[in-house]
């Protein structure tokens, strides 16, 4: 999504030294905690503070706010990237993309400087869509903003909120009138510091257990009109194409996740020895790790194709943001769980990553939209394909 007319464009070269660049940083960084992030379902501190020290956090910031500028595919590689050692950790730059994307799609330049400067220095960015009764079916949504003098009061609550807590801005979506349905709801910025904001409990999940996920609460919470963005009643529109762009990073978190666990099965096929000789040696395990490879490698080209599509801001980025989605997620879930088999045993307990990175990439096919709801996505947009 192109969001400045300055913004420094990465080419070939420049996207590798990125990739190595990031890559580096995991490895000494993130890497070193990622067992421990999930054993204890901590909070990555240690990956929040190194990507923010090296302006990868929220890289996507264009530069007169303070950001990286960085543009659909850089993002897309930085989240990657930081998936191959730590899921958790990759939920760091995802949800302050996914937190912020609406302001920089709606936002006017007083709420960009005060709120996209804020991210840029580190203070985080979530995204309020979800509720228990409006999963799938968003616009269910009963979480209300009513008109008082010329601001605002919010009640409500919202489900399923990543890095609930942690961030100190969350943009939250909100009905201002029920009779209007999808039309009838409007986009907010609410700040943690809001009175009458409040946090659930932490879920205990499956996995990315270092990420936080927990009810964001809204107990009659005022808030002034510049906390608005864009016109009342385009909320719903606006949450749709906030999607369009951010799917993309969960289909580069899952690719990255299934890289990851590639890497260590392809490690442990020439290591481990049966029957005399390494266990890459037998067909049966090179055709499992050709197809992860492949399987891989397919999710990549789509990827970064809608990476490209969102950047420029094509005709046809829904139904490619969906189908990066979809299919890198599914490919996310097979070549765990092949990873895991090729490991035997091993696989199964938490002495290698394999097992967390399986339980990981779960959520990625049921989280910005199930893949079922991806798969209806897709179908209503086959019209806009131009090949």
């Amino acid at each position: 999504m192109s969001t400045s007319s300055d913004m420094p464009a990465l080419f070939g070269e420049e996207y590798q030294a990125l990739r190595e660049s990031v890559s580096a940083l995991a490895q000494k960084k993130i890497l070193p905690f990622a067992h421990d992030v999930d054993e204890n379902s901590r909070y990555p501190q240690e990956a929040a503070d190194a990507l923010q020290g090296a302006g990868l956090a929220a890289a996507h910031v264009p530069v007169e706010f303070g950001g990286q500028g960085a543009d659909a595919l850089a993002a897309v590689i930085i989240i990657e990237e930081v998936a191959r050692v730590c899921g958790a950790s990759s939920l760091i730059p995802a949800v302050n993309k996914l937190g912020s994307v609406p302001l920089m799609i709606a936002g006017n330049n007083e709420q960009k400087k005060k709120y996209l400067t804020q991210l840029a220095a580190g203070k985080g960015f979530s995204y309020c869509l979800s509720e228990s009764e409006a999963g799938s079916d968003a616009a269910a949504m009963k979480t209300k903003a009513v008109k008082d003098g010329d601001g605002w009061i919010i009640s409500g609550s919202k489900k399923w909120i990543s890095n609930a807590g942690v961030s100190e801005f969350y943009t939250v979506l909100a009905s201002t009138d029920a009779s209007k349905g999808a039309k009838g709801i409007s986009a907010f910025i609410i700040e943690k510091s809001d009175p009458g904001v409040s946090f659930g409990a932490h879920e205990k999940k499956m996995g990315f257990r270092g990420s936080p996920t927990r009810e964001v609460y809204f107990d009659n919470v005022k808030v002034n009109d510049d906390r608005r963005l864009g016109e009342i009643g385009s909320g719903f529109s606006l949450a749709m194409k906030t999607l369009d762009h951010t799917r993309i990073t969960i289909a580069a978190q899952a690719l990255g996740i299934a890289q990851g666990a590639f890497d260590v099965a392809k490690k442990y096929a020439h290591e481990r020895q049966q029957f005399g000789k390494p266990i890459f040696d037998f067909q049966a395990v090179q055709f499992m790790l050709a197809d992860m490879a492949m399987q891989i490698e397919a999710a990549r080209q789509l990827t970064y194709a809608a990476a490209v599509k969102s950047e420029r801001g094509e005709s046809d980025l829904t139904f490619f943001s969906a189908a990066s989605k979809c299919f890198a997620t599914d490919v996310a879930m097979k070549v765990t769980t092949d990873a895991v088999q090729v490991l035997g045993g091993y696989g199964y307990v938490s002495d290698y990553p394999v097992e967390r990175m399986m339980r990981d990439a779960k959520l990625t096919q049921i989280y910005e939209g199930t893949n079922q709801i991806q798969r209806v996505v897709m179908a209503r947009n086959l019209e806009t394909l131009t090949n």
